[in-house]
């Protein structure tokens, strides 16, 4: 073999080992907490190393596709298991579909380095003067998070694995109240290009101190980044809840398993209907998971929806069940994934009020709708899938005491914006949400990172908006995250058990709630721009 061949295979395979090893970082578990972020800026460093010295866009599109491929195929490893395990396809084939889903995924890095490349194109080596060299890094984070953007929103948006979640906890954590997920990605991103730059031009004085103004940067973006963690943007707000968590730790085999159906909602019963510890520990609501009844509401025997309302009564509290619903308009039958919240004095007899209800929004492909063309892939699994619609983005609160609650079932709660909508006034002059609840089942990914992904993610919900977030999973993570992120309680994974906790919801609006993602994009064309205008002058 050649000796350049043999180095560009070396290159690659060190470019496939970057990316892997970047998947550690969106969780703890096997990395602890505090190291995720580092791991994550150091992995990309490498890529961005990698972008600046390719030759032309193509060489640096590869190395991209290459470290996202290897960091999704790590990353998302869970979606084997819903395939193979729950859904019974082969598992060489839902390896293959991991793969391939991967590398599509991995076309947005591609396409981030293609771009920076091509932008740097007349000034990637590493003997710049130090306003090069700042330029150099912004448009390299400028490109990485716009497709960033465009993974999490095209094609109804795949955020997970998006870099700025490494940072739910760190010195870029407090950043997130002010630019949101994609902001801390960017700050994430133009520190990897601090430490490549700094890398490529330690040996080519004085260039050195030039590519140390932009590890300058990128420090001071840490240092206000842990001022920033002291400032409080929100206020509480209303009553203090005593909240109850359920987690039934159904096993997912037996979930949608008729058979299984009467013991499984007897479980779950039981769990909610428990005894405080004391007086003082009632619970106010009392929250179970998404679909802890798997059949549609109008299917439920009249006896079981009794024993609900019977547990309201009993523990004098509003229920929030999830459970999918079906209903009747003048356009046909209506199937969505939703919610019922149940109070002590309501009933549910023909005629009575129907209860608060949620539809859910924003659908999972291939699990709640099947994207066109696709149908082939889904009668090749064995999972009760189905073409859900979606429900409407701003649909009412749920008052429970003077708390006005924000619901979203699953994924929901990995689209930032769509909640900062939720906390944000409404076009009628109303308040909007001060307390967050999201409900979920994971248990099609087994007891895998999906699970901890999920809850640093929700992290960064909480911290976006300023609001307390709690999450009520069948199999985990149950949580309760308090407006600055920080996990108060949250019940092992797999095990059946309650967590009762006291919450109160908060008022005031971030930035982020605010403005949203406009910011962070119009800073990423600005700075595109800027780099479009002097690749012209270069030329």
């Amino acid at each position: 073999m050649r000796p350049e061949l043999g180095a560009r295979w070396r290159r690659r395979v060190l470019i496939l080992l970057a990316g892997a090893a970047s998947a550690l970082s969106f969780a703890p578990g096997p990395l602890p907490a505090w190291l995720l972020p580092f791991v994550q800026i150091v992995t990309l460093s490498f890529l961005v190393a990698q972008t600046l010295s390719a030759a032309n866009p193509r060489q640096a599109a590869l190395s991209g596709w290459l470290f996202a491929t290897a960091q999704f195929a790590v990353g998302v490893y869970w979606l084997t298991i819903s395939m193979h395990q729950y859904g019974g396809l082969a598992l060489p084939l839902a390896i293959a579909a991991l793969l391939i889903f991967s590398a599509a995924m991995a076309l947005y890095a591609a396409a981030a380095c293609a771009l920076c490349a091509w932008l740097c194109a007349h000034t990637r080596q590493p003997e710049q003067p130090a306003p090069r060299q700042i330029l150099n890094a912004l448009i390299w984070a400028s490109s990485w998070t716009l497709f960033e953007w465009l993974r999490g929103t095209l094609f109804t948006g795949f955020t997970w694995l998006n870099i700025g979640y490494a940072h739910a906890e760190g010195m870029l954590a407090a950043w997130a109240p002010v630019v949101g997920v994609y902001g801390v990605a960017w700050l994430a991103a133009f520190a990897a290009a601090a430490i490549a730059l700094m890398a490529r031009a330690k040996d080519s004085p004085p260039y050195d101190r030039s590519a140390a103004s932009v590890v300058v940067l990128a420090l001071a973006s840490g240092l206000i980044g842990i001022a920033g963690a002291h400032v409080e943007w929100a206020a509480p707000e209303g009553a203090t809840l005593m909240v109850r968590l359920v987690q039934p730790a159904t096993p997912q085999s037996e979930k949608f398993d008729p058979q299984q159906f009467n013991r499984t909602v007897t479980e779950a019963l039981h769990l909610a209907d428990l005894p405080a510890k004391d007086e003082a520990g009632h619970p106010d609501l009392i929250v179970l998971p998404e679909t802890v009844m798997p059949i549609f509401q109008d299917q439920i025997p009249g006896r079981i929806w009794q024993q609900w309302q019977d547990v309201a009564k009993n523990q004098q509290a509003t229920l929030i069940l999830g459970v999918p619903l079906h209903t009747q308009t003048v356009d046909g039958n209506r199937y969505t994934n939703g919610a019922i919240a149940l109070k002590p004095d309501e009933s549910l007899a023909p005629g009575a009020p129907q209860p608060w209800h949620y539809d859910k929004h924003h659908l999972v492909p291939f699990g709640e709708f099947i994207p066109p063309g696709f149908h082939w892939f889904v009668h090749a699994l064995q999972i009760p899938l189905g073409d859900f619609n979606r429900g409407p983005l701003i649909q009412p609160l749920l008052q429970v005491d003077g708390q006005a609650i924000a619901l979203d079932i699953c994924y929901e709660d990995t689209f930032g914006e769509e909640i900062a909508a939720q906390v944000a006034p409404r076009t009628d002059g109303s308040s909007g949400a001060n307390l967050l609840v999201n409900i979920s089942n994971l248990g099609w990914f087994g007891h895998s990172w999906a699970l901890r992904q999920h809850l640093w993610m929700a992290r960064m919900r909480a911290l976006e908006t300023a609001r307390p977030l709690i999450a009520a999973t069948n199999t985990g993570i149950t949580a309760v995250i308090s407006p600055d992120g920080q996990v108060r309680g949250a019940l092992d994974p797999a095990t059946p058990g309650v967590l009762d906790a006291e919450v109160r919801g908060t008022q005031g609006l971030t930035p982020y709630v605010r403005w949203r993602n406009t910011p962070i994009l119009v800073w990423l064309a600005l700075c595109l721009l800027a780099g479009l205008l002097k690749r012209r002058k270069a030329r």
